[in-house]
């Protein structure tokens, strides 16, 4: 006798159900992403629901912890054969009785967010998702000084993203030299003034965290990835960052969706958001 929905158990992931876990992603018609799964597996705590039938998972989430002050929710994904049946909400509930008195951020889509605000969260910002092969302009000049990173700069890199996303994020930060494929930073005078991560995922390369002093060197760092791989950038920029948003579609990258950037427990995200211009992934903030 089959157990009834409602009463499937939620239990931890492991890195053991990661091909579960992109299996449930492809499903949904999402990419799968193993690559992305292996790092918020690792890094972070994963939930699941196994399918009584024995067909894998019936829903999935990860939450980041990052400590007292936030923990990031992503990747809740339910079956298709199981949606619209509360599985999600339950998921969802569970997730926040669990973070107790921790403040919860996430990314939504459109047709996630309604759910979201049912159950507490409020939409602080919004992201737009573009996706393209980069294009430099000739006529683009910088002062802006480059170089990839060291293993002497992860510790700058940490105090840095420490300073501007406002919380220590050093457990997935000091992850990112394995994780991507290029890891570079801006420097003025000695000083580190940003950094920017490529990471692969499917066909594309992901450009975060990118975390920079001004738009000029976010810029830069954009530019100085594009050389080293031919497959389409994709990155979600803040919304309020309009003038690198409106360079990056100059030289390639189109639209593809808008995320709301939604909070629980907490008014708005700390940290500084004029110099975090796109998270590591919308998943993990």
């Amino acid at each position: 006798m089959s157990t009834p929905l409602p009463e499937l158990p939620i239990r931890r992931l492991t890195r053991d159900d990661l091909v579960a876990c992109a299996d449930l992603s492809e499903d949904r018609g999402w990419p799968r992403e193993e690559h992305k799964w292996g790092l918020l597996l690792a890094a972070g705590t994963g939930y699941g629901i196994d399918d009584p039938a024995g067909k894998g998972l019936v829903s999935a989430s990860v939450v980041t912890s990052y400590g007292p002050g936030l923990s990031a929710i992503g990747m809740v994904l339910v079956a298709q054969r199981y949606e619209r049946q509360g599985i999600g909400r339950r998921m969802m509930q569970q997730l926040v009785r669990e973070a107790g008195s921790t403040p919860l951020t996430l990314h939504a889509t459109p047709s996630g967010r309604p759910l979201y605000e049912q159950l507490g969260f409020v939409n602080v910002g919004r992201a737009e998702m573009i996706r393209g092969h980069f294009r430099p302009d000739p006529a683009d000049t910088t002062a802006v000084s480059t170089r990839p990173a060291t293993a002497e700069d992860l510790p700058r890199i940490v105090r840095l993203d420490t300073e501007v996303f406002g919380l220590d994020r050093t457990h997935m930060i000091t992850r990112l030299p394995a994780f991507a494929d290029q890891l570079r930073v801006a420097e003025d005078e000695g000083v580190l003034t940003g950094y920017a991560a490529a990471w692969p995922n499917m066909e594309t390369h992901v450009i975060g965290p990118l975390i920079a002093r001004d738009t000029d060197t976010a810029k830069a760092l954009i530019t100085s990835l594009a050389p080293a791989t031919d497959r389409p950038f994709r990155t979600d920029i803040d919304v309020r960052h309009e003038e690198l948003l409106t360079w990056l579609k100059e030289r390639g990258l189109e639209p593809i969706a808008f995320n709301a950037v939604m909070t629980y427990g907490i008014d708005d995200l700390p940290g500084d958001w004029t110099r975090r211009f796109a998270p590591l992934s919308v998943a993990a903030g």
